[in-house]
Order: C-alpha cells, then sequence, then structure tokens
C-alpha cells in the first residue's frame, strides 16, 4: 500500500458556508474523513500547510507549499496538494519550476463547490487525485474533473462549471474512471531541462534525484494588448522596480507597428535591463515571431518568444528565471528551456 503525503492550502475546496459567505475553514483531516474509501487505497498522512483563499495567493506561498511538496517526495510515494482554483495554475506551474527531477508524482486538485454543497465535485476531484498520486509516474499534475493535466499546462476555462480546466497546447495525460487511471499518452514525463546542463546551484544534478529551487523574482508586469493601448505607461516600470514584462500581443505575437513609438518602448524596456517576453493572447497555437516584419524587428532588439507557454507558465516561468539569475542572457537561456513539457520549442529557421 502506499504512502502519500496530503498538504491542504485552503481554497473552495476546504470551504464551509457562513453568514459571511464561503470561506476556507476545513483542515486536512476534516477533509479526508469525507472520503472513507481512501483507507482502502493508501495510507495518507494529512497536513494543513494554510487555509487561505487562492485569491490571496502569492509567490511566497508557493514556497512554502513548493518545499512541503520537495521534502515529502524524499519519505513518500506521492503527493496530493488541494487547493483554490482561482490560481491553481499558477501554483501548478511554479511548482513545476521549482522543484526539479521530480522522482514521484505530486497531484495538484480543487474543486468549484465545497464539500458539503450539493452537487459538490470535491469527493470526487480529492479522490482522484489520490488515485493518481499512487500510479508510477513522475511529475507535476492537475487532475481535475477526471483529467490528468501537466502541471504547467493548465488553464481554468470556466468560472462556474465542474469542468473548469483545460490543458492548453498539450495533450491531456490521462483520465481517471471507476478508480482507475486511463493512459492517453506515454509515461513518464519527457526529460526535464536544467540551466545550460547545470542547475542554478552549479551543481549537476543526480538524474532521478530531485532538486529545489524557490527562489523566484515577484517583480514581474503582464500586459494585454489592445486597439488603443498607450505604450507609455512602460515608462513607468523601472520606477517601479520592474525586471520582467509579459506582453501578449495579437495573433503569433504581433505588436503595432503604424510608427515605430511601440517597438521604441520595448526596446527600451530591454536596453534598461527589464527582461521582455512577446506572447500572444490567443490560447492555442503560440507564436511565430519570425513570420512577420514587426516580430523579427522585436527578436532583434532583444525581445524574448513566448511560443505556445500559457500565460501562466510564461508569468510564474519569468519569475523563477529571474530568480535564479540577475544575467539578461540567463534568463534568456532559461525562458528558451524545455524543463517539463511547458513549451513547444521549433526547429531551426530557414
Amino acid at each position: 500500500m502506499k504512502n502519500i503525503l496530503y498538504l491542504s492550502t485552503g481554497g473552495t475546496i476546504a470551504s464551509t458556508r457562513g453568514p459571511g459567505g464561503i470561506a476556507p475553514t476545513k483542515d486536512a483531516a476534516a477533509m479526508l474523513d469525507s472520503i472513507p474509501s481512501l483507507k482502502k487505497l493508501c495510507r495518507v498522512e494529512a497536513r494543513s500547510i494554510m487555509n487561505v483563499d487562492s485569491t490571496n495567493m502569492e509567490p511566497g506561498d508557493w514556497k512554502v507549499i513548493a518545499r512541503n511538496a520537495f521534502e515529502g517526495l524524499s519519505g513518500f510515494d506521492g503527493v496530493v496538494v488541494s487547493h483554490g482554483t482561482h490560481t491553481l495554475a499558477y501554483t501548478a506551474a511554479a511548482l513545476t519550476f521549482m522543484i526539479q527531477g521530480v522522482n514521484r508524482p505530486v497531484v495538484i486538485t480543487g474543486s468549484q463547490l465545497p464539500f458539503d454543497a450539493e452537487g459538490t465535485d470535491a469527493v470526487r476531484n480529492l479522490g482522484d487525485a489520490f488515485v493518481t498520486a499512487c500510479e508510477p509516474v513522475t511529475g507535476v499534475f492537475v487532475v481535475f474533473d477526471g483529467r490528468i493535466m501537466r502541471g504547467c499546462r493548465v488553464s481554468k476555462m470556466r468560472t462556474k462549471h465542474v469542468d473548469a480546466f483545460r490543458s492548453v497546447n498539450a495533450p491531456c495525460l490521462g483520465a481517471v474512471w471507476g478508480g482507475k487511471v486511463r493512459y492517453m499518452v506515454d509515461f513518464p514525463m519527457p526529460e526535464r531541462g536544467y540551466i545550460a546542463g547545470e542547475t542554478p546551484g552549479g551543481a549537476a544534478p543526480v538524474k532521478g534525484s530531485p532538486a529545489f529551487f524557490p527562489d523566484v523574482a515577484p517583480e514581474v508586469s503582464l500586459f494585454r494588448l489592445f486597439p488603443g493601448f498607450d505604450p507609455r505607461i512602460f515608462d513607468l516600470l523601472p520606477g517601479l522596480g520592474t525586471r520582467g514584462v509579459v506582453i501578449e500581443g495579437y495573433g503569433i505575437g504581433a505588436i503595432p507597428f503604424a510608427n515605430e513609438e511601440f517597438l521604441g518602448k520595448v526596446k527600451g524596456l530591454i536596453d534598461g535591463g527589464i527582461s521582455t517576453v512577446i506572447s500572444t493572447q490567443s490560447l492555442y497555437d503560440g507564436t511565430e515571431m519570425g513570420l512577420y516584419r514587426i516580430g523579427r524587428k522585436c527578436l532583434a532588439v532583444g525581445a524574448i518568444e513566448g511560443h505556445d507557454m500559457t500565460t501562466e507558465a510564461l508569468v510564474t516561468k519569468l519569475m523563477w528565471a529571474l530568480g535564479q539569475t540577475r544575467d539578461m542572457d540567463g534568463v534568456r537561456k532559461i525562458m528558451g528551456t524545455n524543463y517539463a513539457g511547458e513549451v513547444t520549442l521549433p526547429g531551426p529557421r530557414t
């Protein structure tokens, strides 16, 4: 029988309804008591490491969750984390980068409805997460509404329905049906990369041995372009201490080019030491900035291409990259490395 560590962080799945509305109140042990069938599946050690509405989740909280999960990898067969759905995709992506060389399943789940709500999805999702955590797979996953997805590829698509999350630009890895996992693609996860062949600490890790790199720099801004967007807002960022920017452009990563002002502002960010990523606000397929002239100009002034990463993965990966190095070329190298299947990198352009 497998030994699983369960980490509760709050969210709707841990909430009850009170006079002031829904708020997280349940601890990990109380939630496990709602699923007695788990006793036949695995042995569980339950820990409530925080109890917050995930709307209030901050990068510092990712470190706490990641450290507890990392430490659990050495003494348990798998780790389950329950989390609020509002920022679950950000936390899942952050854990993917903070814990390198994951050699057991780390499974994140939540629910759209509390345990005591009629028609709740909490029992199913938490149960499915434990089923997945007992599997001989490696990586950080999100399990929700029966789907098993890479933690660095999910986005929340729906605000009310139990079918809340989707895997974006990557196949769903599997599904849980009738208490069993049905695989849809080959496991284990693709081999994970390391910065320039080494970890940020400078020591090459033992293959298959987890390594913990929790440092992140939260001084990152995200902008979504729209017709009439005023690029002069970028002039304010150096004074705010901003170190990284993600710009969600149009289509395959295009920005306005009727005059040179926008490109000049992007160049100004980069010349000022702010790592700047150009992505797309289109959900699927990603960027191809070498196709159009304006995209090539952006790359020529030093912009980083976002490819097909989700917004959640881009933001957390840029924070993580900036936490590992202050060198802009080093940040570029990290952003261009595929660590856990979070990005599809194209072949050489001709």
